[in-house]
């Protein structure tokens, strides 16, 4: 990924989620993205690699899982900065108690969370309704503002969200026959009816909006990297109103892989190609915009997806590439990447798995960075299939350590044999680095092997580096696990509060260790 400049980068993956604050309601939020950054910018960090923020069902803690395509979270909205929120002392005293419990977990109760949070969203909406609504004040003609610049999505997001309550939560294709097939009378019924409905979620909509745009502003130099994920559920607003280009008879997946020996069924509906080059890919385009008007880049989720669709008949047929011929996959797949760098914000490629080698060369014709992950960057086809060495991995790439799917480097460098070890001491950067490598061939996963390991990547020949935040640390924590659905999915949080970093003496070190890799290998 280059940057305007031609300038070498280094960053950080860290989900929005984990980023909590000493002020945040159990869970990071937009308004921790300032202090966020300002410890990112004084480590020499110049980007912060966000997962997805789109909004989740109220079931849901998988950000890859979302309801709408374009909508934010409201979860990660910061009431402190809610001008119609009175306050912590306004709650009840079973609601303090039990943000006093989320704020002490050392993980996310999304379902406490999403209770607290929307009971104070309830009363702010209502303040917001008397005190400024009714009243056409200047607030309410900056909220009449925002509709009107994003009715592009806003309006049927906020019909479907409105609609879904009414329903009692249950999925479009269990509402009544003439919502699900979006007849116009039955529309226009349900926005007279749920007029008030509609309106409270786009005021959250405008409240997520309006912090976003403050938090880019005081980002202090770092780039907000977002995540464009390959499809949302197929309980979301989006396949809702464009049902001719999906599949609903079957699921879309990942065929076996290093992350699954049985392949991965994420159980959302599969591309319907024909139709979405039909349209012109509308809604492809549409969610390059929305990410654009969010991030400084995106990295666009499993990559292949977009070439060649795996999918799983719900019937229990036998799986499928969409589309079947290579020149098809080809020429699907650079037309979707063409569509994605229109909007000119910087595209990332998630190219990892099972992934042809056409893949990665249509990537390099079209100057797009990939991943060159250390575990996986080897020359499979050598005898041994010895390690690359980053020093070769090319400028037009990402070096990283792992991302939120893969087991940390400190678990997977417990796992590597004795043979695999003595290749990777062998490599000259490593040899630059560690001298003989001895720490690293003895195979005990301390604070050096981790920082020979890390340095690496700086010293790479990639000219974006991120790494995990669980791998600057040496943590063994997780974000999740693939094909596995479980409670501890996504709850991951940071020890600490992001805006006491400065206090903690391992974030200290960390911190400078960082600038201090930046500065050597030209990432500042």
């Amino acid at each position: 990924m280059d940057d305007p400049a031609g300038m070498r980068r280094a960053g950080v993956v860290m989900p929005l989620f984990s980023c909590a604050g000493t002020a945040s309601w159990g869970i990071g939020d937009i308004g921790d993205l300032a202090a966020t950054t300002a410890w990112l910018a004084a480590a020499g960090q110049r980007a912060l690699q966000l997962l997805p923020i789109n909004e989740m069902a109220p079931s849901e803690q998988s950000p890859y899982s979302a309801i709408s395509a374009m909508a934010i979270d409201p979860l990660f909205i910061s009431l402190s900065a809610v001008a119609e929120f009175p306050g912590e002392e306004s709650l009840s005293s079973d609601d303090r108690a039990s943000l006093a419990r989320v704020r002490r977990s050392a993980s996310i109760d999304y379902a406490s969370v999403r209770a607290l949070k929307y009971r104070a969203f309830h009363g702010a909406f209502d303040r917001f309704v008397e005190a400024d609504w009714r009243r056409g004040t200047e607030r309410s003609r900056a909220f009449t503002e925002f509709l009107a610049g994003q009715a592009w999505w806003i309006d049927d997001y906020a019909l479907f969200r409105a609609i879904h309550v009414r329903e009692g939560e249950r999925p479009w294709t269990a509402w009544p026959e003439a919502l699900q097939r979006r007849d116009s009378v039955a529309l226009m019924q349900a926005r007279r009816e749920l007029a008030r409905e509609m309106l409270f979620y786009q005021y959250l909509q405008w409240l997520a909006h309006t912090q976003w745009r403050q938090a880019r502003e005081h980002a202090h130099g770092v780039a907000l990297l977002g995540d464009l994920p390959f499809m949302v559920d197929g309980d979301s607003a989006d396949v809702w109103a464009r049902q001719d280009q999906f599949r609903l008879d079957a699921t879309v997946g990942a065929p076996p892989d290093a992350f699954s020996a049985t392949g991965q069924d994420w159980g959302m509906p599969v591309y319907r190609w024909s139709a979405v080059a039909r349209d012109d890919f509308g809604w492809l385009r549409e969610r390059a915009r929305r990410s654009a008007e969010l991030y400084d880049g995106f990295r666009i989720d499993h990559l292949v997806g977009f070439y060649r669709t795996y999918g799983r008949p719900r019937d229990g047929g036998e799986p499928f590439f969409t589309p079947a011929s290579e020149p098809d996959q080809l020429a699907l797949g650079e037309r979707v990447l063409a569509v994605f760098c229109e909007p000119g914000a910087d595209v990332i490629a998630e190219d990892l798995g099972i992934v042809p080698d056409f893949i990665r060369a249509s990537l390099g014709r079209l100057g797009l960075p990939g991943f060159r992950v250390l575990r996986w960057e080897r020359l499979w086809h050598a005898e041994g299939q010895p390690f690359r060495d980053p020093a070769d991995y090319p400028a037009v790439s990402v070096a990283a350590s792992g991302t939120h799917d893969t087991e940390t480097l400190a678990a997977w460098w417990e796992s590597v044999t004795a043979h695999e070890r003595r290749q990777i001491a062998d490599l000259p950067t490593i040899q630059r680095l560690a001298g003989d490598g001895s720490e690293l061939i003895a195979g005990a996963y301390g604070t050096s092997v981790r920082d020979v390991l890390l340095e690496a990547l700086f010293a790479s020949g990639s000219n974006l580096t991120l790494l995990p935040v669980q791998d600057l640390f040496g943590w063994r924590d997780r974000i999740n696990e693939p094909a596995t659905v479980n409670d501890d999915n996504w709850t991951f949080k940071l020890p600490w509060p992001v805006n006491r970093l400065d206090e903690v003496p391992e974030a200290r070190e960390r911190q400078a260790r960082l600038r201090a890799w930046s500065q050597k290998h030209r990432r500042i």
